[in-house]
C-alpha cells in the first residue's frame, strides 16, 4: 500500500506527501499545534552564541561603531576572514578576494547570480539541500544532478562527476560536509574531482558551512587549495554552525577578486552591506578563541554517538554522517515508507523529523534526523522513536 492510500494518514497529509517541501511544513505546522514535541527536523544550533562573540557585539553598539560599512565588508574583517582560510584551509586567498554576505544563503545566492548565466549547467550532487535549486533556477540555470550512494557514505565521485558533464557544463557545486546526508568529499576525491574540472575548465561552488563540523577520524578538505583550483573556485561558508550564530546572518566567500566584484555589484543593488553589529561578532569569532569550536564540535560527537546508537538497535540504516548535524538514514530498512514514518513519530512518538523528499524527488525512502537538541532530550527522543519503529516495523 501506498502512503497515498494508506487509511492511518490522514488526508491533509497524504495530499501533499508527494511533494517533499509541502509534506515538510505541514508535518511542522501539525508540530506546533501538539504539546512536547522534541524537534529533530530543523538544521539551526540549539548550543549559544559563545559569550565573547555577544560581548564584541555589544561593545560595538556602545561605541557607536555601527555605521554603514562598504559593501564587500568591513576592510578589517575580510582580511581576518582571508587569514583564517589561509591558516585552516589552504586556501591562497587576501582580503580582496573576500566579501560578507548576510549568512550563507546570500553567498550561494550571488555566487550563482555571478557565474551562471541562462542555459548553463551545473552539476549538483544528489541529495541536496532545496535552496541551490531555487538559487540556480533564478539565474536561469540547469541542475544535472550526479548520484551519491549509502555504501559510500555519500562521497563524490570523479567518474560520477565526470560522467554528467555536457557541453552546456559551466560549473560544479559541492557541498561538504553535505547537508541533508552528512556526507564528505574526502581529500582523495577532491584531487581526482580537481583534475577533472580543471579539464573541462568547469566553475566549482563548494559549499563548505559545516566544515568545522567534521568527525574523527575525518577531517575537512578544501578543494580551492589545490593547484589550479583558486582561480576558478567559490568558497562559501558562514559563522551560522560552527559559531552558534544562525541569526545574526553573517557569511563569507573567498573567489577571484573578478568574481567577488560581480558579487558585490549584485549585492550593492539588492541587499547592501551585511549588518555592522554582525560582522563586529563575526570579527570576534574570527580573530577571538577558537575553544568554543572544539567545544560544539565534542557536544555534537556525543549527541552523534547517542542517536546512532539508537537507530543501530532497531536495524536503522543510514549513511556515516562524517560531518555536519544531520543524519540521513534509509527508512526502507524498517519496511516503512519516509513520509508515513515521520507521521508516525510526530503523531505517536511526539518526534519531528523530515522527510527525504524535501531533498530530491528519488529520496522517498530516506529521512533527515538532526543532533541540534540538549543530549537527555535527544535521549528521550530515541526512546520514544524505538517502539514507534518497532510497532510498525513487525506490522503489529
Amino acid at each position: 500500500m501506498t502512503i497515498l492510500a494508506n487509511p492511518r494518514i490522514p488526508e491533509a497529509v497524504r495530499a501533499v506527501a508527494a511533494d517533499g517541501t509541502q509534506l515538510r511544513y505541514a508535518l511542522m505546522e501539525m508540530a506546533r499545534d501538539m504539546d512536547d514535541v522534541i524537534a529533530l527536523g530543523r538544521g539551526d544550533p540549539d548550543l549559544p552564541t559563545p559569550p565573547h562573540i555577544v560581548a564584541a557585539a555589544e561593545r560595538a553598539m556602545r561605541d557607536g561603531l555601527t555605521g554603514e560599512t562598504p559593501v564587500p565588508g568591513m576592510p578589517q574583517l575580510r582580511a581576518a576572514i582571508a587569514a583564517h582560510m589561509r591558516e585552516t584551509n589552504g586556501l591562497p586567498i587576501d582580503a580582496d578576494n573576500v566579501m560578507v554576505t548576510t549568512g550563507g544563503q546570500e553567498g550561494l545566492f550571488l555566487a550563482v547570480q555571478a557565474v551562471i548565466d541562462p542555459g548553463d549547467e551545473i552539476l549538483v550532487p544528489d541529495p541536496r539541500y532545496s535552496s541551490y535549486d531555487d538559487a540556480i533556477r533564478r539565474a536561469g540555470g540547469r541542475m544535472v544532478m550526479v548520484p551519491t550512494k549509502r555504501e559510500d557514505a555519500f562521497n563524490l565521485e570523479a567518474e560520477a562527476v565526470e560522467a554528467a558533464i555536457t557541453p552546456a557544463t559551466k560549473a560544479l557545486l559541492i557541498v561538504t560536509p553535505s547537508n541533508p546526508t552528512a556526507g564528505i568529499v574526502s581529500e582523495d576525491r577532491a584531487r581526482a574531482i580537481a583534475e577533472v574540472c580543471i579539464r573541462h575548465n568547469l566553475i566549482v561552488i563548494v559549499d563548505e558551512i559545516y566544515g568545522k563540523i567534521v568527525y574523527a577520524p575525518y577531517e575537512h578538505f578544501s578543494i580551492g587549495s589545490l593547484p589550479g583550483m583558486a582561480e576558478r573556485t567559490i568558497t562559501l561558508d558562514a559563522f551560522s554552525k560552527a559559531y552558534a550564530m544562525t541569526g545574526w546572518r553573517c557569511g563569507y566567500a573567498a573567489a577571484p577578486a573578478d568574481v567577488i566584484g560581480a558579487m558585490a555589484r549584485i549585492k550593492q543593488v539588492t541587499t547592501g552591506p551585511v549588518a555592522t553589529v554582525s560582522q563586529w561578532a563575526g570579527l570576534a569569532a574570527m580573530t577571538g578563541p577558537q575553544d568554543c569550536v572544539s567545544e560544539y564540535l565534542a557536544i555534537y560527537t556525543e549527541r552523534r554517538r547517542v542517536l546512532l546508537d539508537g537507530l543501530d538497535s532497531v536495524g536503522f540504516a543510514y549513511g556515516e554522517p562524517r560531518g555536519g548535524l544531520f543524519v540521513w538514514a534509509d527508512s526502507s530498512s524498517t519496511g516503512i515508507h519516509a513520509a508515513e514514518l515521520s507521521y508516525l513519530l510526530l503523531q505517536e512518538g511526539r518526534v519531528l523529523i523530515f522527510p527525504g523528499t524535501a531533498f530530491g524527488e528519488k529520496w522517498r525512502e530516506y529521512v533527515r534526523i538532526t543532533m541540534l537538541e540538549p543530549i537527555e532530550t535527544l535521549r528521550e527522543a530515541v526512546s520514544r522513536m524505538l517502539p514507534v519503529i518497532a510497532r510498525y516495523r513487525v506490522g503489529l
